[in-house]
């Protein structure tokens, strides 16, 4: 296995060299500066502002600038925000944690929820579980994130006064106190992400089921006297599971990509709104960093989808 993730690992890198590429280009050649307030400021002189640009080698080629990106990187300096003078790494930290922590639990949510009631409805299909199953997925799945969101603020926030509808980074409890902020705060977003994904995956689980629940190998093992749900659990739903685990990993980096509407919806301070406000400023090092980042993660979860193949199918051999 560890000289098959290598090999994978290093067919990825000509396509994130390709990816960075294509990144720093568009950025470059996008409309906008980053010191446009510095030009409409009288207070800087002319010099000053060209000295600066200069020392950042913004009035460099863009390949050059590509050249001096990509080693920086290799060195592990992925340079600084131009808006708030601190290093991208550091801002990048600085947020993470929060997104990682609102997306996890999501998605955790999503397949508590998507995996048994998916299995169910195949298992019973066309019964009035299944109906109404299919009715809440296909409602859960149309409705935008950011619809479902102001919906939850304006019953769970306004009406019920029951949760805040505004994310704070600093909260002022401690112990068992601060927990409690902390899931009273994160708890809609959670759900909003939680539910869609929810919705969109049962759909998935339960294709995948019934077209494996009427093999003749799962005949077979009825035939034999095995119990119902032995016949579900070992031999439908390991099988079943392949096609889902294509889906899911490959939507995870999608998802953080998705999640920037309902952080700026409950003004998370995680990388979504990172990315929002540096595109608003032209902060292009920042921009760079994070959209690398979600492109690494794509490889990543590829990856880990491969992986998952080989020990949800035997047949599957790592080679």
């Amino acid at each position: 296995m560890g000289t098959y993730i290598l090999r994978r690992l290093l067919i990825a890198v000509p396509s994130l060299l390709g990816i960075s590429v294509v990144l720093f280009t568009v950025l470059a050649l996008a409309p906008g500066d980053p010191f446009e307030e510095l030009a409409t400021n009288p207070n800087v002189p002319p010099e000053v502002r060209m000295a600066l640009r200069a020392s950042l080698g913004l009035d460099d080629p863009v390949w050059q600038r590509y050249i001096h990106w990509l080693t920086s990187m290799f060195k592990g300096e992925w340079g600084f925000s131009f808006v708030s003078r601190l290093d991208v790494d550091t801002l990048i930290l600085q947020r993470l944690p929060v997104t990682i922590a609102v997306i996890g639990l999501s998605q955790l949510l999503a397949l508590l929820i998507a995996l048994p009631v998916g299995i169910l409805a195949a298992v019973k299909p066309y019964s009035w579980f299944d109906r109404i199953a299919s009715t809440l997925s296909f409602i859960g799945f149309s409705l935008p994130t950011f619809f479902t969101g102001l919906l939850f603020i304006l019953f769970f926030s306004i009406t019920l006064d029951w949760f805040p509808f505004v994310f704070q980074g600093e909260v002022a409890a401690t112990g068992f106190g601060w927990w409690v902020v902390q899931f009273k705060q994160a708890i809609m977003p959670i759900m909003v992400l939680g539910l869609f994904q929810a919705a969109s995956w049962m759909r998935y689980v339960r294709s995948s089921v019934l077209d494996v629940v009427r093999l003749d190998y799962v005949t077979t093992a009825r035939s034999k006297g095995l119990k119902e749900r032995m016949v579900i659990l070992k031999h439908v739903v390991r099988n079943a599971l392949i096609p889902v685990v294509t889906l899911v990993a490959l939507q995870v980096p999608g998802i953080f990509g998705g999640a920037i509407v309902t952080e700026q919806i409950f003004r998370i301070p995680g990388i979504g709104s990172l990315l929002i406000d540096s595109i608003l400023r032209n902060d292009t090092p920042v921009i760079m960093a994070v959209t690398f980042v979600f492109a690494c993660l794509v490889v990543l979860f590829n990856l880990v989808a491969d992986l998952l193949y080989g020990w949800l199918d035997p047949r599957i051999s790592y080679r």
